[in-house]
């Protein structure tokens, strides 16, 4: 990588960021026109001192996700997504690798529904990207690594977002593997997913059972009503559909309440108060959550 020039651009596309464009509030004691430092990084899913580092050249070797995150936080256009993975000194991803490049269609998408949690999935199942409502009903930027990845999240670690019965659990765990399982026969060569499936393997009998079973199916985008438990406004009652970009292989996750219910009233309340923690956060120059 170039010497400070990989810095210098992220440096200047996050001055040009305007934070309502991207889900953050400006409160009342903003001076920055653009993102603070800690703001990318909490959009990004990286540490303030890793992006500290790359700005100020420091740190020379971004990772290929580490420089996907930052395209899709600073919202880049095709071109500067691409220029930016040449600045870095990594080719751009092929189409042999899962893609985790979020269309402007997407990215449009998630804009105007902003008053809907929504999540963004790869064909991994890792958690590309959330807007300002999902990150309040679940407190999705505090997971890091491997805790954004669904599959993990639903096998080894705590769980789903949604209360499930165990037959329901089964099921969903059971759909998740299998379309994993469909996404490696699509995907052979790409090197990140094999070593999900390592770890899964290493970390969880249930997956070991469900992946040799050799069931391969994709997801199924049928509406399910859930319930979120929200550690401040209590118990919320959501309607939750999951759509695949096909072209992209995404899959998106939409929740929504019924207009004019108690159940729309909590998830308002939620998002407010997720946004002004955020908000209080941001304004005191601490990460998000």
């Amino acid at each position: 990588m170039e010497d400070q020039e990989f810095g210098r651009t992220v440096r200047h596309w996050r001055d040009r960021v305007v934070p309502e464009s991207v889900g953050v509030p400006i409160g009342t004691r903003r001076r920055a026109a653009g993102l603070r430092r800690e703001e990318l990084a909490a959009l990004a899913g990286i540490s303030v001192d890793y992006l500290t580092r790359l700005e100020q050249g420091r740190a020379t070797s971004p990772s290929a996700q580490v420089v996907e995150a930052l395209a899709r936080a600073l919202r880049l256009s095709d071109p500067e997504r691409e220029l930016l993975f040449r600045l870095a000194g990594l080719a751009v991803p092929g189409r042999d690798l899962v893609p985790a490049r979020i269309p402007p269609s997407v990215q449009r998408l998630l804009d105007r529904l902003s008053a809907n949690p929504i999540a963004v999935y790869d064909a991994m199942w890792n958690l590309l990207v959330t807007n300002a409502a999902y990150d309040a009903l679940t407190g999705a930027p505090a997971w890091r690594g491997i805790q954004r990845n669904g599959v993990w999240r639903n096998l080894v670690g705590p769980g789903p977002v949604a209360e499930l019965g165990l037959d329901e659990l089964a099921d969903q765990q059971a759909a998740l593997v299998a379309d994993l399982r469909l996404t490696a026969a699509r995907y052979p060569a790409d090197p990140r997913l094999r070593n999900l499936v390592a770890e899964l393997r290493r970390e969880s009998d249930l997956f070991c059972e469900l992946w040799d079973a050799g069931e391969m199916r994709q997801h199924e985008d049928r509406s399910r009503h859930k319930f979120v438990e929200h550690p401040e406004v209590g118990r919320i009652g959501l309607d939750c559909d999951t759509f695949i970009v096909a072209g992209d292989d995404l899959r998106i996750m939409i929740y929504s309440a019924e207009p004019g219910t108690a159940d729309a009233e909590r998830l308002a309340l939620a998002v407010v108060l997720g946004t002004q923690a955020f908000s209080d956060e941001s304004a005191e120059g601490r990460p998000r959550r």
